[in-house]
């Protein structure tokens, strides 16, 4: 398995109720465990991420809900139709409904189909799909 040089470590609050959003909900494959440490690393069409138990070693504040404030995890998929099915299966609220953005790049626009969705912890994770570019 090759290791992006940048994968965010999620501390959460109930490692199972997190593994299994991540993993039923989500789709992200298990590539590794750690059990007794409430550990996973997790990925999902090459994007990768990691959950752990909250504990001390880590901790630089008060952790409430919602985590992670001020940041979203942006992820580019393929599937953003399987996952919106999968959320609604599971009943799950989306943060932000479907929409078309574009981006500019340069002289490029880079379009993106893209929801927001928090996890049980309260991490806003931005999962969008390509439509393509354009010029500006």
């Amino acid at each position: 398995m090759n290791f992006q040089p940048l994968i965010p470590e999620l501390s959460v609050s109930d490692f199972e109720k997190s593994l299994s959003f991540y993993t039923q909900v989500l789709k992200f494959r298990v590539e590794f465990q750690r059990p007794e440490h409430q550990f996973a690393f997790l990925s999902c069409r090459g994007c990768q991420l990691m959950i752990t138990q909250e504990h001390a070693t880590w901790r630089t504040g008060t952790l409430e809900h919602p985590y992670g404030r001020g940041i979203n995890l942006a992820m580019l998929v393929d599937m953003l139709d399987v996952l919106l099915h999968s959320l609604q299966e599971h009943h799950y609220p989306l943060f932000a409904e479907p929409a078309e953005h574009w981006y500019r790049q340069g002289q490029i626009l880079l379009g993106r189909r893209e929801f927001l969705v928090m996890d049980p912890d309260g991490y806003l994770l931005r999962f969008a799909q390509s439509l393509g570019e354009r010029p500006v």
